[in-house]
């Protein structure tokens, strides 16, 4: 599925395999085998090829018949996750539109992110459970169930789960470009 989409947005901008691969700083093996569905890429890996065919993270996800009215299922959510920073994200909007809104699920110590990073949009993040610490632009807002934050996301950011207990959130960003 992903693949498929991957291997679709690449050939549109034509770029070749190998281009993609140098352009990420991924190996040709890897894009490869995501291409063909044999591999699950990270969400660092994701995030990379999303950047070089210039389009939001989610969008690799894009069904191709937007509606006007969609309704997403719990259980038919996209679900994103790096193992290595202890993050998953399920999109809770359909995937098309001028609004993203994902529900964040992070691990006792984990990180959204290994350093703060940047996208153009507008963000706002709501804890529902545990505590979050969000890091923009080098300052860190600490978040209880029930807070939220907005701010720039141009400017570096990542959120911490500072706690011992998961962090639960709901991020909506605008537009999506996550």
């Amino acid at each position: 599925m992903i693949g498929a989409r991957i291997r679709q947005l690449r050939t549109e901008r034509g770029l070749t395999l190998a281009q993609l691969a140098a352009a990420t700083g991924v190996s040709s093996g890897l894009i490869s085998q995501v291409e063909r569905d044999l591999a699950d890429p990270s969400l660092e890996t994701l995030r990379k090829i999303a950047k070089v065919l210039d389009l939001p993270l989610f969008d690799l996800f894009k069904e191709p018949d937007a509606e006007a009215v969609a309704v997403v299922r719990r259980g038919g959510r996209m679900l994103v996750k790096s193992p290595a920073c202890g993050i998953s994200y399920t999109r809770v909007s359909p995937g098309h539109g001028r609004l993203e809104v994902l529900e964040g699920h992070l691990l006792p110590g984990g990180a959204s992110a290994a350093e703060p990073w940047t996208h153009p949009s507008e963000e706002c993040v709501l804890v529902l459970r545990g505590r979050l610490v969000v890091e923009v632009a080098g300052t860190e807002h600490l978040l209880e169930e029930g807070d939220s934050c907005y701010f720039d996301s141009t400017l570096p950011h990542r959120y911490i789960n500072p706690g011992d207990e998961p962090a639960d959130f709901l991020v909506a960003a605008t537009p999506p470009s996550y």
